[in-house]
């Protein structure tokens, strides 16, 4: 395998590789930084046959081709092998990294779409993430998203019977605290700490997208789940794209319902207990 391995990656880079050396963040595949005989480096995530890399591959293309925002370079994609250019990064998010960050989100919403979706159905984790067009925001959020998710999770019994009822019920609720968000936005889709590299004050890139057209408040919740942005973050986006009353009162919380599902299958353990105390919150 890593001789097959070596050839692949060789043939994507146009270098031989010399070294390879683990990074975190493989959760659909194990990722390498891979130095190269003439200098420069690689990374390579390699996986089984139904890793879906292809398709992360055809999310930061098109993330490269539709916006500005700093992502890999895409060398080379199939289902189980993605070879990417490599982001030197060092440093935490802070508040230089932090309002840089809200400078290139709050362009990258700009870019929208006249129905939300996308082309093709992608990922977020590893998980199916359907993407059909669709007219309306909240039917598009409830059927494939919070129901969605909610199925698998159930399915894959993380999710309790009576919890996925619960679910269900907020769900055919919507229209109680989300309105029309207008045009649709593009989204990276998966906004937290571990995809957000940051050198010397600024944003080097970002990586692992979900993407998709949706509201852009989804983001912006994201974001907050498990602290990455905070208030130079929020302050310098607000300035550029103004926030609607009641995003922090009501709407993160319901946005964030998405992101706890996904994990509530990926790992189950204390994230069901945050889905059910939101759920409480929303009175469901």
């Amino acid at each position: 395998m890593r001789a097959g391995l070596e050839r692949a990656v060789a043939a994507a880079a146009g270098d031989r590789p010399v070294r390879f050396a683990a990074l975190g963040g493989g959760c659909i595949g194990d990722v390498y930084r891979v130095d190269l005989a003439g200098g420069g480096a690689v990374v390579a995530k390699v996986g089984d046959g139904d890793a879906g890399l292809d398709l992360e591959g055809y999310m930061l293309d098109y993330l490269a081709t539709h916006s500005r925002l700093p992502v890999p370079r895409v060398l080379h994609a199939e289902a189980g092998l993605l070879v990417m250019t490599h982001i030197e990064a060092g440093g935490g998010l802070d508040t230089a990294a932090q309002e840089d960050a809200a400078d290139l989100l709050a362009d990258l919403h700009g870019i929208t779409a006249d129905r939300y979706g996308l082309a093709r159905d992608t990922l977020i984790g590893g998980l199916p993430q359907p993407n059909p067009w669709t007219a309306d925001w909240r039917d598009f959020f409830r059927d494939h998203r919070l129901l969605y998710m909610a199925g698998l999770a159930r399915d894959a019994g993380r999710l309790p019977g009576r919890v996925y009822d619960r679910v269900a019920r907020l769900a055919a609720r919507l229209e109680r605290w989300i309105a029309d968000p207008g045009p649709p936005s593009l989204l990276h889709g998966d906004m937290w700490t571990g995809n957000v590299l940051c050198r010397r004050g600024r944003i080097a890139g970002f990586v692992d997208p979900a993407v998709y057209y949706g509201d852009a408040e989804v983001e912006l919740a994201f974001s907050t789940l498990f602290g990455t942005f905070g208030d130079p973050f929020f302050r310098r986006y607000a300035a550029l794209r103004p926030l609607a009353p009641g995003f922090f009162e009501e709407r993160r919380d319901l946005y964030n319902l998405y992101p706890l599902l996904v994990h509530v299958r990926l790992f189950g353990g204390s994230y069901l207990g945050s889905v059910e105390r939101t759920l409480s919150r929303f009175g469901c």
